[in-house]
């Protein structure tokens, strides 16, 4: 069990301490947190997620400048740990619209609240948004005016939603939805890794199925896949049972209402990766010319869109002299070069050329920067995942159904 969760800022400072049971987790432990990651190298978001300390176990996830840390000094599953703390940032982010250090410490109230719904004495109860949202009203213009004229500010509910006491409480019980529609989405991130030589170093794919289901009464759901067995690392909401995914590699569920991520996955050693980009970096005579070429390789059959790379100028560099054939470039005030491309063009091949000017007394480079890309393919998994069939039961008329592919970049490394 958790005995208590932090919210820490980027500088290392609590916004927000919650102790789940009767033994209490002194905040020094927040100190030696931050003691180890300044000696990691100061990235919250690049250290392990379980660290053990002198006294406890923590856990810890890094969202949008926000460190959730929670302790225990007692054995639990890992990823049990792990998962309620990105529970945790999910209901968060969709009570406040976002994450970030004002939001946290202007809707402090909130936040605890949720935090108390959302366990019992260290152990996982209330984690659904839509049956929180019931419970405790998210934040608005109205509830704000009314706690500063009635002088009250819970937002908590006095009666318990009736999902509370069901056998499936992730819904409510008596829901009608004049809608009566869902939509499946399947939204990919491609992480790959290119050497110095153009080598594939890593390529995979960290993908989820996000559903917006507003079906009435209480349907009973199966959605199969066409090649299954390119899925690994599977992950699934609460809904899911586990039997008919075991056997048949099926999703066998009865929905939440609205938004949800119903599973996640991963798929791995992707040989190759729909956008290429070649550098080339020659330096002598205390100037470094700059060549970058960027197409696209083995042509996914739907645009690249929204192509933007980036990368950092050396310390060294002086001043810099960099012009591109398509998109438009600019040198940000901390040394990194945007170069914005937008939709790949499909008479020529972007391309950016310039120099780059070291200090006085520096001949040459010897530090080469790392080029990283974002981009986005509507319409296309390039995993090749392919859903079969969405079977919809228990329902008195037919529903209408949609779906759709989306494909972007992770982390997009290409060395130079």
């Amino acid at each position: 069990m958790l005995q208590c969760i932090f919210l820490l800022s980027d500088s290392g400072e609590v916004m927000l301490e919650k102790q789940m049971t009767g033994h209490r987790v002194d905040r020094s432990i927040c100190d030696w947190f931050w003691d180890y990651v300044i000696s990691q190298g100061g990235d919250s978001s690049k250290i392990l997620p379980v660290i053990a300390s002198p006294t406890h176990y923590l856990f810890q996830i890094f969202r949008e400048g926000i460190t959730f840390l929670a302790c225990t000094q007692v054995e639990m599953p890992p990823l049990m740990g792990i998962e309620f703390l990105c529970r945790v940032a999910d209901v968060l982010a969709d009570y406040l619209g976002e994450l970030n250090d004002d939001l946290i410490k202007d809707n402090f109230v909130i936040v605890y609240e949720l935090l108390d719904e959302m366990m019992d004495n260290g152990f996982p109860l209330t984690t659904e948004p839509n049956i929180l949202s019931e419970m405790i009203a998210p934040p608005n213009i109205v509830s704000k005016m009314l706690s500063v004229v009635t002088g009250k500010s819970s937002n908590v509910s006095s009666t318990l939603p009736d999902a509370a006491a069901s056998c499936v409480p992730w819904r409510k019980t008596d829901l009608k939805n004049a809608s009566n529609e869902i939509y499946v989405d399947l939204v990919e991130e491609m992480d790959a890794v290119v050497s110095r030589e153009g080598v594939l170093v890593k390529c995979e794919i960290y993908g989820e199925i996000q559903v917006n289901s507003n079906l009435p009464g209480l349907p009973d759901l199966t959605l199969s896949f066409s090649n299954p067995n390119l899925l690994n690392d599977v992950r699934f909401h609460p809904c899911v049972r586990f039997r008919p995914w075991e056997s048949d590699q099926i999703l066998s569920f009865v929905p939440p209402d609205g938004q949800f991520k119903l599973m996640s996955y991963r798929v791995k050693k992707l040989k190759n990766t729909p956008l290429y980009i070649k550098p080339q970096l020659t330096s002598d005579a205390g100037t470094c010319h700059v060549n970058v070429l960027v197409g696209v390789r083995n042509d996914p059959g739907k645009p690249i869109d929204n192509i933007t790379v980036e990368f950092h100028l050396p310390s060294c560099v002086s001043s810099s002299d960099l012009t591109a054939n398509y998109g438009t470039v600019n040198v940000l005030a901390d040394k990194i070069c945007s170069w914005d491309i937008g939709k790949m063009p499909k008479d020529k091949s972007p391309s950016l050329t310039g120099n780059l000017i070291l200090e006085t007394g520096v001949e040459r480079l010897h530090v080469f920067p790392v080029f990283r890309a974002e981009f986005k393919i509507m319409g296309i998994a390039l995993s090749g995942l392919q859903i079969d069939k969405l079977g919809l039961g228990n329902l008195a008329t037919r529903p209408y159904k949609g779906f759709r592919a989306i494909t972007r970049s992770g982390e997009y490394e290409v060395r130079s």
